[in-house]
């Protein structure tokens, strides 16, 4: 419903050229405005116009594949200080990899225009954790993002794709591998050296160049059906590449992606974090 609420409110907005309120329940005023041409191409914006407070841009989660909601958490950090703005992507319904970082890009260029050419943060989840930490390491990656909090982050596909085939695999690991061969377009193991390559791109290791790139807090659950490895991967090509300001955080249980902020512990350490980069 809330997605279906911000696309009428962008259409609204493409027509008048001026952004749209959305009624939402009581707390921060939230507005849809268009970053580009395709109609998920927009993002909620969460706390007053105007005011001079930290950047803060989430990715949400869902396998690529769907929308999942955020504005509860999107009005949280609004109401620490942030001006939030929920962003969102074009699925893999809709477009192959890269499309998905292009979108961040363009989200981020139109967010840093608000707020006086000053790099946002970013919070991804799962699959929006993958976008996340892959456009904070593109190229000089730091000059585009002020830091990334990752929660479950995909952030070696490939990884997912062959957790998903193992016997045991559980059914979330199971449709992962579904959502990533849809994303990268080819299956791995016959699509040939062009294949190899997207997937690679696909992948938050391969572009780590160490201090060109944003700082990054990696969360996962000891059980979380995306393991913490992904992330342990990211951290030890930043490190090999000589980045210094990238930590992992493994918590008990099973919580994956945006149930990681249930955790009192969870939710004061991602703030604290946040508020030392804004």
């Amino acid at each position: 419903m809330r997605r279906a609420l911000l696309a009428l409110a962008v259409c609204g907005a493409l027509l008048s050229g001026s952004s749209a309120a959305v009624q939402a329940a009581p707390g921060p005023v939230v507005r849809a405005y268009p970053y580009g041409p395709h109609p998920r191409q927009t993002v909620a914006v969460y706390g007053p116009s105007g005011e001079r407070r930290p950047a803060l841009v989430i990715v949400h989660g869902g396998y690529w594949a769907e929308d999942t909601d955020w504005s509860s958490q999107a009005r949280w950090f609004a109401e620490r200080g942030f001006t939030v703005y929920d962003s969102d992507y074009r699925l893999n319904s809709d477009a192959r990899w890269p499309a998905q970082r292009a979108d961040l890009l363009a989200a981020l260029r139109w967010v840093s225009a608000r707020h006086g050419g000053a790099p946002p943060l970013v919070v991804g989840s799962s699959a929006g954790g993958q976008i996340a930490t892959v456009t904070g390491a593109y190229g000089a990656g730091r000059t585009r993002v002020r830091g990334v909090v990752a929660l479950s982050p995909v952030a070696t596909p490939y990884r997912a794709w062959a957790d998903g085939a193992r016997p045991k695999a559980r059914p979330e690991q199971r449709r992962l591998r579904r959502e990533a061969r849809e994303l990268a377009g080819c299956d791995p193991d016959k699509g040939g050296r062009k294949c190899w390559e997207q997937w690679g791109d696909m992948a938050a290791r391969t572009h780590a160049s160490g201090s060109e790139d944003a700082p990054l807090l990696l969360v996962h659950s000891a059980r979380d059906f995306v393991p913490p490895a992904h992330s342990a991967d990211v951290a030890a090509a930043q490190r090999v590449a000589g980045g210094r300001d990238v930590t992992v955080r493994v918590e008990r249980g099973a919580a994956h992606g945006g149930a990681l902020l249930e955790s009192a512990k969870v939710r004061k350490a991602v703030l604290g974090w946040l508020r030392a980069r804004a």
